[in-house]
């Protein structure tokens, strides 16, 4: 598999983001049930959660956190179709 990017991010509600790819997929991921590990407990707070940056290769916080984008899309493959 090619070297996976995200090219767009925007907030949809709770935990939900939409995320488009440099592979062309579409699909919205629900990260509530990955914040369980304490790195990712401010997180877990969703006025923080939404102030989530797009940096060259996927989405951060401002605490140092991140999640791989290859995570992501499979995460929005497995929960939404494409568009």
């Amino acid at each position: 598999m090619d070297l996976l990017w995200i090219t767009k991010a925007e907030y949809v509600s709770d935990f939900k983001i939409k995320l488009s790819f440099n592979n062309g997929f579409i699909g919205i991921v629900n990260l509530k049930d990955s914040l369980n590990a304490k790195i990712f407990q401010p997180l877990r707070d969703k006025k923080y959660f939404k102030t989530f940056k797009q940096n060259s290769w996927t989405i951060e916080w401002d605490c140092n956190v991140d999640f791989a984008p290859e995570y992501l899309y499979n995460l929005a493959n497995n929960q939404s179709p494409q568009h």
